[in-house]
């Protein structure tokens, strides 16, 4: 099982910046959903920043919500874990 998310905070361009439980911190891109049935709401931005999290995911006030693994899989990752950290900087 991946990481579930413990923090967002929407940040420009229809992106969010996501905490995730191992510690590692990622950005997702949410644009590529913007087209598509209830992600369309989205593309108003004062909505779109009252994204929060529960129970693991990001959620809208709507219902809107993604998959706490896709956002895990397809985010690009900014700050990996301390042990990730430690491993860079032992390895030959």
């Amino acid at each position: 099982m991946n990481p579930r998310i413990m923090a967002v905070i929407p940040i420009d361009d229809y992106r969010l910046e996501i905490t995730f439980s191992n510690g590692e911190i990622g950005v997702y891109d949410c644009k590529p959903l913007l087209d598509f049935g209830v992600f369309r709401e989205l593309r108003n931005e004062a909505y779109f920043r009252q994204a929060r999290v529960e129970n693991g995911t990001v959620v809208w006030p709507h219902e809107q919500d993604i998959c706490p693994d896709t956002i895990y899989l397809d985010s690009v990752k900014t700050q990996t874990t301390s042990a990730d950290s430690a491993k860079k900087m032992t390895s030959p």
